[in-house]
């Protein structure tokens, strides 16, 4: 049977790894070691001519050698990379505390400064903020709104729902709040409810799957139309300037009646639409169990919208991207 010394051929690969000066040098040892040239290749065409006995047994020589040669090359492998980067991480090294701006992530952000002066505006007239979760029912969303089965907003396309029945979704408003504000509370009512909401949108120049709302509503005895347009004309001029014109025009949502659009005219004389907003419809009222002798009205406002109009923005996607550029200029 051949005889080999293999502690001679594990010693010498050792001193080879050992002088390894790139990581290509692993490479041409692998070859040396287990390649088809190499001493173990040449020791494997022997078996041929071994009996049967010996066959397996110095097969498995050779294999375990083979595996041994593998694990020394492998972790000196290993350990070379390690000894790289640690290296490389000294030579590079940046003290972060070195020149550290202070004021970076002091900034407030546009959206949640609108937000804010939104709130305050309404909360200067007497309305109260309230809050509700994102995560909604399809009553609350939809049903209790006089939202009807065959309205699109309801297609999975349109909304995000959460389970298969269609009964939870994220909510696509914020009147979902006023809804949750009537089934605990008696009127009269002024409030307002900001936050989140979701559609499924594509993002493009004016459109987010996530975007920020501020609805609001007041119920009370003998509430009319003029009312609505007095309230949301002062928070325009509160907001806008006191020059600025506004008209309402008639629209269509399933929870006013009737319903319309605000619209402003800007500086190159366009008007644009802002806002919708409209009288309670009676069956909103129904379905929180509210007696006929109360009627309100109410409205809701992008917040994305309002930013972009003041602050001249061309496109929504700047508000979410966190450029400290684009956020300290407010």
């Amino acid at each position: 049977m051949p005889e080999l010394n293999f502690d001679k051929v594990i010693s010498s690969l050792k001193l080879r790894l050992e002088s390894v000066k790139a990581e290509e040098d692993f490479e041409n040892i692998s070859k040396e070691y287990l390649g088809k040239d190499s001493l173990l290749s040449e020791e494997r065409k022997k078996l041929k001519d071994l009996s049967t006995e010996d066959k397996k047994r110095y097969g498995q020589t050779l294999t375990n050698i083979t595996n041994e040669i593998n694990e020394l090359i492998s972790k000196s492998h290993i350990s070379f990379k390690n000894k790289y980067f640690e290296n490389l991480e000294k030579s590079q090294f940046f003290d972060v505390s070195v020149n550290w701006q202070k004021d970076f992530g002091t900034y407030k952000h546009v959206l949640t400064s609108v937000m804010e002066e939104v709130v305050e505006i309404f909360s200067s007239i007497g309305y109260k903020v309230e809050y509700g979760p994102e995560a909604e029912t399809s009553w609350h969303n939809f049903d209790a709104l006089n939202t009807p089965e065959w309205h699109p907003a309801r297609y999975e396309s349109d909304t995000l729902y959460l389970n298969k029945d269609l009964t939870k979704l994220l909510r696509t408003q914020t009147s979902t709040v006023q809804i949750r504000h009537m089934e605990s509370n008696n009127p009269p009512v002024y409030i307002v409810a900001p936050g989140r909401v979701f559609r499924s949108d594509q993002l493009d120049a004016t459109h987010s799957p996530v975007f920020h709302q501020l609805e609001g509503l007041a119920i009370d005895k003998n509430l009319t139309f003029t009312d609505l347009k007095g309230t949301l004309e002062y928070f325009v001029k509160q907001f806008f300037g006191t020059d600025i014109e506004t008209k309402f025009i008639p629209h269509f949502f399933p929870f006013t009646e009737p319903s319309a659009e605000v619209l402003v005219k800007w500086n190159d004389g366009e008007w644009l639409e802002i806002l919708g907003c409209g009288m309670v419809d009676p069956n909103v009222l129904d379905n929180v169990g509210y007696d006929k002798e109360y009627q309100g009205f109410a409205w809701g406002v992008g917040i994305e919208r309002l930013a972009m109009l003041r602050y001249k923005i061309d496109h929504i996607k700047n508000f979410y991207e966190n450029d400290i550029r684009f956020l300290r200029q407010f």
